[in-house]
């Protein structure tokens, strides 16, 4: 990327816009202690110029706590939504190629299926409804948990087959093991949306940030002079970009720049589960004995 292009994201990205906001506020009061030092109050109650490095150790280890906290978070729930795709996948295998069901009783898993992640996705934003469904409108029925609905709806499913003798209980087993794995990773991604980082230690790292930056320049004006203006700006800019970012990053399922690309991925599911289930389970056989291998397999 060129240096233009690093220069334009902070212009197009509305986190870094506000991190610069904020940073251009802290250097103009960085004009403050350059004003005193040319002026006649020099020498005046001047500020030790080691008066921040006091809180530079401190700071390091609260910003690296923070921030390290707020990505920890935000990489357990992609790993959670990137177990979603795999056990979603799974399960258009096994309900399309593993088991026999009539036509209806097939639909209605894919449809399921296919639904839970944008169920999911809503459940942990504003909310999900469960007569926005495809073959819910009409239902009389409600839920204050829409994905565990769903997934009991699955369980409803499989007893029917199971007393219609579509399916054994070896096959109920190995179903079982992803369709039990959609409610670990919703409860997952719950504790993530519920459970923040504690309030008293985001405020105490904020309190210790806007200390620093307070007594930044009165501490190395006496030796930059005219350049405290812009280094002030500078580190403001990184000191306060570190605790925005980590504030953002630490609620990853919303709608922000920062957070998971939700959309993307429930298409991805939707896209790759209508894929499988699409494929006949006749073109998946492999040939029998007797039957000369393909041209293209020979040796």
């Amino acid at each position: 990327m060129k240096s233009s292009g690093y220069l334009l994201s902070i212009f197009r990205s509305r986190t870094l816009g506000q991190v610069a906001l904020m940073a251009a506020a802290v250097g103009v009061y960085s004009i403050l202690p350059v004003w005193k030092e040319e002026s006649q109050y020099h020498g005046i109650a001047d500020a030790p110029s080691q008066i921040h490095a006091a809180l530079t150790l401190v700071l390091g280890w609260l910003l690296v706590f923070r921030t390290n906290t707020a990505y920890a978070r935000w990489w357990e729930a992609r790993t959670l939504w990137g177990a979603l795709v795999n056990a979603s996948r799974n399960l258009a295998a096994k309900f399309s190629m593993l088991v026999k069901l009539p036509d209806h009783h097939l639909a209605a898993a894919r449809r399921d299926i296919i639904s839970f992640p944008y169920v999911l996705r809503d459940h942990l934003r504003e909310g999900a409804e469960l007569g926005t469904l495809e073959g819910y409108e009409d239902s009389e029925q409600t839920s204050g948990h829409v994905p565990g609905f769903l997934v009991a709806q699955r369980y409803r499913a499989m007893r029917i087959w199971k007393s219609n003798h579509w399916i054994d209980g070896d096959e109920m087993r190995v179903i079982d093991h992803d369709l039990s794995r959609l409610l670990d990773i919703c409860g997952g991604c719950e504790r993530i949306r519920n459970t923040r980082i504690v309030g008293s230690y985001r405020m105490f790292a904020r309190q210790c940030v806007l200390l620093f930056l307070l007594t930044l320049p009165w501490g190395i004006v006496n030796d930059f002079g005219w350049w405290t203006i812009p280094l002030t700006t500078i580190t403001a800019y990184f000191m306060l970009g570190l605790e925005v970012v980590a504030e953002h990053v630490e609620e990853p399922f919303g709608c922000d720049e920062d957070d998971l690309d939700l959309d993307g991925l429930c298409d991805t599911i939707a896209r790759t589960v209508q894929e499988i289930m699409d494929v006949k389970p006749g073109m998946t056989e492999p040939p029998t004995a007797g039957h000369e291998t393909p041209p293209a397999f020979r040796s």
